[in-house]
């Protein structure tokens, strides 16, 4: 009987292999199950070390979580290249913005997230089970995308606990996952606050995806992902009215290392 179940695990095992060789539809959807079920797995299992370690919801949990996530590349064929980690050394709290393509970013953000950094995400992640249980318990700030009002206020909170508690927090400007190989328009909510509490703004960039993961395309293949943090931009001095200024600043200098670390040419940035 244990001989026929191991034949009927080794077949099945040859099957999948042979149909994701043979269709880039069931390599990609099945990649993309085997990430959704390593995240709920490892968030069941992270979650009651970090209650024991720290005790509930804290950003510390963070560095728990962060060591975890880390592991997820060697499942993918992923390789990071970072550069230029030194400048999240700054004295006090700062405003971080990185660009977000995909469900992916999260192996990236944890490549090179600095200690007592929280996170600003859509509330809605809060209900996805254990994974929603695991990035509360890491102290990620939920925000409701659909009421400005709503979110202006959490906003006011976060600059309030930036100055209180020394944190850092990381936004994603675009405001929702952009796999195109450029950047969407960046709202403004992440270079109000920084100006409303006077912290300068680091912008973190991820080369494009595109190369190995392409949800129209049906593409998820082992890549490299170069990663370059950005010297931090300074805001002390600034007001409401250069809230335009600064965003239109990151966004180009963000932009042109984008394309840079994507390897696209000249033309096709000057085309677009």
């Amino acid at each position: 009987m244990e001989l026929g179940w191991l034949l009927w695990g080794a077949a099945v095992l040859l099957l999948l292999h042979f149909l994701m060789e043979l269709s880039p539809a069931v390599n990609f959807a099945l990649r993309i199950g085997f990430y959704c079920l390593l995240c709920v797995l490892a968030s069941a299992l992270t979650a009651p070390v970090c209650l024991l370690v720290n005790g509930g919801r804290t950003v510390k949990n963070m560095r728990i979580i962060k060591n975890v996530v880390k592991t997820f590349k060697y499942f993918f064929g992923l390789k990071f290249e970072v550069k230029g980690l030194e400048n999240f050394e700054v004295e006090g709290p700062a405003i971080i913005v990185s660009n977000h393509q995909s469900i992916l970013d999260m192996m990236g953000l944890m490549e090179v997230l600095p200690d007592n950094c929280a996170q600003v995400a859509k509330k809605e992640l809060m209900y996805t089970g254990t994974v929603g249980l695991i990035i509360y318990l890491g102290g990620v700030i939920f925000i409701n995308r659909k009421s400005t009002s709503s979110a202006k206020i959490v906003m006011a909170e976060v600059a309030k606990t930036m100055a209180a508690e020394n944190v850092k927090v990381w936004v994603y400007p675009e405001g929702t996952r952009n796999c195109t190989g450029d950047f969407l328009p960046f709202k403004k909510g992440a270079f109000h606050l920084a100006i409303q509490a006077q912290v300068p703004v680091i912008p973190v960039v991820y080369s494009s995806f595109t190369a190995f993961y392409n949800p129209k395309k049906k593409l998820f293949t082992s890549g490299k992902i170069k990663v370059e943090v950005l010297p931090p931009i300074e805001t002390k001095g600034l007001t409401a009215d250069d809230v335009s200024d600064l965003t239109d600043r990151c966004f180009h200098t963000m932009r042109e290392t984008l394309f840079k670390l994507s390897g696209r040419p000249k033309e096709a940035k000057d085309s677009s």
